[in-house]
């Protein structure tokens, strides 16, 4: 802008009102546009803060729903665990039933094979050597004999199984040995090994023969029965 324009337009504005008047509105038109503008541009940043805080917002429960839904399976997965471990507890107390009445069933079964044995082996005893012998169980050292019983100068020594094996057999060979060393006053100058089965396998037959086990069962003898002379 020119000097002369100024002077001229500072020379209306000091004489003439109705222009001062004018430039003055104007002026403040300005200032209000400028300051209409300002907050148009506040307003865009707001929004724009306001936007960006609705995206976190919308995370955020994005994240709280994942949360729950986490937590839902693993109150799910922790429902199907205590269900598994019930299922489990049940499953061995099944097991535990099932055992305890094979073990009754098996108790009952010894028992009525070691009543058998004792009651067949006094049978034999008495009508085949004139022998009336109480027979009963015997403990020592904590090691049970099944089959026990002196009359005279005769002591019977045995076992009972339901199937005999050569391990029972080395089994009675190694009590009889423990008595003549712990317990010899249990002893008598004559004695008879015997063991009383309802099966045995021909292995064992053919080692209880070697050591001279009289083995037999209600239907018979299944070894000779020896009488052993102790030094």
């Amino acid at each position: 802008m020119s000097t002369q324009l100024k002077k001229k337009i500072l020379k209306l504005l000091e004489e003439d009102t109705e222009f001062r008047y004018l430039v003055a509105g104007y002026l403040g038109y300005s200032e209000i546009l400028k300051n209409i503008e300002k907050i148009w541009i506040e307003i865009k940043a707001l929004r724009e803060e306001q936007e960006k805080l609705w995206e976190n917002t919308s995370k955020l429960w994005e994240e709280v729903r994942s949360l729950r839904e986490g937590q839902e399976r693993l109150w799910e997965n922790t429902s199907k665990l205590w269900e598994g471990q019930n299922k489990l507890w049940e499953e061995v107390r099944d097991i535990k039933i099932t055992l305890d009445r094979v073990a009754i069933t098996i108790d009952r079964i010894t028992i009525s094979i070691e009543e058998e044995a004792l009651s067949y082996i006094r049978y034999r005893l008495r009508n085949e050597l004139g022998l009336e012998v109480s027979l009963d169980r015997l403990f020592v050292d904590t090691k049970e004999i099944n089959i026990y019983g002196v009359v005279g100068e005769f002591c019977i020594i045995g076992e009972t199984a339901v199937r005999l094996g050569v391990g029972l057999i080395e089994e009675l060979i190694e009590k009889v040995k423990m008595i003549k060393s712990k317990r010899p006053n249990l002893l008598r100058p004559k004695l008879i090994k015997v063991i009383y089965t309802d099966y045995a396998t021909p292995d064992a037959l053919e080692y209880a023969k070697q050591n001279n086990i009289w083995v037999l069962k209600w239907s018979g003898d299944l070894t000779p029965r020896v009488i052993e002379e102790l030094e």
